[in-house]
């Protein structure tokens, strides 16, 4: 390959992953480079293109409002400050400093993960509740209170928190209202739909993984006025009373003015990005997803089929990858000692290999390999099982790590 990347040195590879952000999450459909390249030489009022993507994407959720973001964490980010700020210009502009607000945020422990940094950034302070094996109804109740800005729920984290359906009827009852990170609740796309009706108050997607629009993409959808406050945040504010086109609000006594390049300033999304996010969206709800669903379970039993039988190696084929509805996922669990190899060391070969292949390895500490075909390209699921084969019939060959961990075991 010759150009940009070739001139840095970089090298493409296999993405046997599927959409990891580290990877560069997916490859951009014609049709949405088609959109970005539109976008891209035009001079557009972004408040104008936002109201306008966001109307389509919020009939297409059934949802009051949308609005496209930087990335499902940028969503979430915002969500908390709009949940904190609501139309409060003063209190906008000196985010993440929300001393004497609502800058309480509820959540489940057995939830917490990395990407709720999102919500600390815009200066909520977290409040725990529930224990490592369930969680009481009357936790949650308990913690809400007069410095509570929201309830935020991470839809792909925490076996032991309460159902989202009760969560949202607790915290509507004392009036506050819930976030979702949902950046990896599509697909199915139903999702979308059944998190509105259900009367979630904000949505964080991610636009960059299984909707395959722009990586730097995602959108928040749910009340029209939490909505307002993530425009009035995230856009660019360089502007005077007089000619700002949000005076009906301060006509109307929606807010006193406004605000000063709020916290999202640093959330900027392009004109690009809308538009790629949007052309991809709209191809997703296109798609039939069915077939989508059976091209990745061939490409996982190509994978499957290719390592079956191979000493030390159990290959097997997991119809959802361990999810509700998921996608399907080839998973190789190594016997390390007969293999004479780490899951680690066979990761790296592959990353090293010709052409380069990155295999997710979130399990590789347990002997676990998995290859999720949804990023593969027309072909390469033969190469990966190709390749993966080939390794793992090599030679044993001893490692500093696999001598530790026998070191260990004796």
């Amino acid at each position: 390959m010759s150009g940009l990347l070739d001139s840095l040195g970089v090298r493409p590879l296999i993405n046997a992953v599927g959409p990891a952000t580290r990877l560069g999450s997916g490859v951009l459909a014609p049709e949405v480079l088609d959109a970005m390249r539109e976008a891209a030489g035009a001079y557009v009022r972004m408040h104008e293109l936002q109201a306008a993507a966001g109307a389509e994407i919020a009939a297409l959720a059934g949802a009051e409002a949308a609005y496209v973001t930087n990335g499902a964490a940028g969503a979430l980010l915002l969500a908390a400050a709009a949940c904190i700020a609501g139309d409060d210009p003063a209190l906008m502009n000196r985010l993440p400093d929300a001393r004497g607000a609502r800058d309480e945020i509820v959540v489940h422990r057995g939830q917490r993960i990395g990407y709720d940094h999102a919500l600390r950034t815009a200066g909520a302070r977290l409040v725990e509740i529930g224990f490592p094996d369930l969680t009481f109804p009357y936790e949650l109740d308990a913690a809400i209170g007069e410095r509570t800005a929201a309830v935020a729920y991470f839809s792909n984290s925490g076996a032991n928190a309460l159902p989202l359906e009760q969560v949202v009827a607790i915290a509507h009852a004392r009036g506050v209202p819930v976030i979702l990170d949902a950046s990896l609740a599509v697909p199915p796309l139903e999702n979308l739909r059944r998190f509105a009706a259900l009367g979630v108050d904000l949505v964080a997607v991610s636009g960059g993984k299984w909707i395959a629009g722009p990586a730097a993409s995602g959108f928040l959808y749910g009340r029209a006025d939490l909505i307002r406050s993530v425009a009035l945040q995230q856009q660019d504010q360089d502007v005077r009373i007089e000619t700002w086109h949000g005076a009906p609000l301060i006509a109307d006594g929606t807010v006193a003015g406004p605000p000063h390049q709020g916290i999202g300033r640093a959330l900027k999304v392009g004109k690009e990005e809308i538009a790629g996010l949007l052309a991809a969206l709209r191809a997703y709800a296109a798609r039939d997803h069915a077939a989508d669903q059976a091209h990745w379970r061939a490409d996982a039993l190509a994978v499957v089929d290719a390592c079956a039988g191979i000493t030390g190696v159990d290959a097997r084929l997991l119809p959802t990858g361990g999810r509700e509805r998921g996608w399907p996922v080839a998973e190789l669990a190594l016997d390390e000692a007969a293999l004479g190899r780490t899951a680690y060391d066979v990761v790296r070969t592959l990353a090293d290999g010709e052409p380069a292949i990155a295999l997710d390895e979130a399990l590789a500490w347990r002997g676990l390999l998995r290859v999720t075909p949804t990023h593969l390209r027309e072909g390469e699921a033969a190469v990966v099982a190709t390749a993966l084969a080939r390794v793992l019939r090599a030679a044993p060959r001893t490692s500093t790590q696999t001598m530790d961990r026998k070191d260990t075991e004796a």
